[in-house]
């Protein structure tokens, strides 16, 4: 009987021994159970050993060096763009909104802002269309195309001084190219590439250009590889012709790859430099008329006698502006295609 009274308490005690919680670690062990290796509560397998912070410390180089040579610069830049700062350094002093108001009423800040907006009014639509079509005539498996596709890409390989001072011999006066046309009996005198504003503006157009059809072939090879081949097929039997499958299969088929070119040719216009120095000069052609941005940014920002670093980091701030609204605008224009 004794026994039959011991076990219901000895049961009892033991289900509200189980039943009642140990005491709650304190904030130094939950501290250690977070940052130090070890079993994760509720978690197994790899996740077991696996902190919040691991994922931080594979990315902490990346971080860093995004925030000093990206972040920093550029909060930097904003606000030089608000002194009288020089490009050797010294004392600055605050000038409110005085670099962007002079800025406004500067003739050679708006010239070169609208050789940069030609530029890219030019160069975008060519760049978009011509190593598409490029990338349509080596798509296919014909005998020596190996060959044609490396030709067509070895510009991209050289580097853009190199190129620039090939188009200089081409395009001198007395180079390959005037040469040519007046044995021809086309030309009488020399055409002035390197000397008559418009023609060093569009030189360098056709430079960009030239550089870039192979670097975004291989965007649209990749790109047409998506391209279901029945459609093309379906579309010959039913007698349509090549450039009717161009603008209704192709081009619909790699659209978003020539979003992403218009995209990067587009900010890649408005930072020209290299084309406009190499094809009309230090001073930018004659009197400084090809000047773009990053050049007029150059000669008011970072002469080291005559130049406002305050001055050309509010230009850099409106050349950024501009980018981003260029981008801005391609991403809009991209939803609304997919919408």
């Amino acid at each position: 009987m004794a026994a039959q009274i011991t076990n219901p308490v000895t049961v009892a005690g033991a289900e509200s021994t189980d039943s009642v919680p140990g005491p709650a670690p304190s904030r130094a062990r939950r501290l250690a159970r977070a940052l130090l290796p070890g079993p994760a509560p509720g978690a197994d397998g790899a996740a077991m050993y696996r902190r919040w912070w691991l994922p931080w410390l594979w990315t902490a180089p990346a971080i860093v060096c995004a925030v000093v040579f990206g972040v920093f610069p550029f909060l930097n830049t904003v606000l030089l763009s608000f002194t009288d700062a020089k490009p050797l350094g010294g004392a600055a002093g605050f000038v409110g909104l005085d670099n962007y108001t002079r800025m406004l009423d500067d003739s050679d800040f708006w010239l070169a802002t609208r050789n940069s907006v030609l530029y890219a009014l030019i160069v975008v639509p060519l760049m978009v269309l011509l190593p598409l079509m490029l990338a349509v005539l080596v798509e296919k498996n014909l005998p020596g195309i190996g060959f044609f596709r490396s030709a067509f890409y070895t510009p991209v390989l050289a580097s853009s001084v190199v190129v620039g001072l090939s188009w200089q011999w081409l395009l001198a006066d007395d180079g390959l190219v005037n040469t040519w046309l007046e044995k021809a009996h086309l030309i009488r005198d020399a055409i002035p590439f390197l000397s008559d504003p418009w023609l060093i503006l569009l030189s360098a157009m056709g430079l960009t250009l030239w550089k870039g059809l192979g670097w975004y072939m291989v965007f649209y090879l990749a790109a047409l590889g998506n391209v279901p081949k029945e459609l093309h097929e379906a579309a010959a039997m039913d007698g349509a012709g090549a450039v009717r499958r161009f603008r209704h299969i192709t081009m619909p088929g790699v659209r978003h790859a020539m979003m992403l070119v218009g995209t990067l040719t587009g900010i890649g216009s408005l930072r020209v430099f290299t084309e406009i120095y190499m094809l009309g000069s230090s001073t930018g052609g004659p009197g400084g008329a090809d000047r773009t941005l990053p050049f007029y940014i150059r000669d008011v920002g970072l002469d080291p006698i005559t130049g406002n670093a305050g001055y050309g980091s509010a230009v850099s701030v409106a050349l950024f502006l501009l980018t981003l609204g260029l981008t801005l605008l391609a991403q809009r224009l991209t939803k609304e295609d997919e919408a």
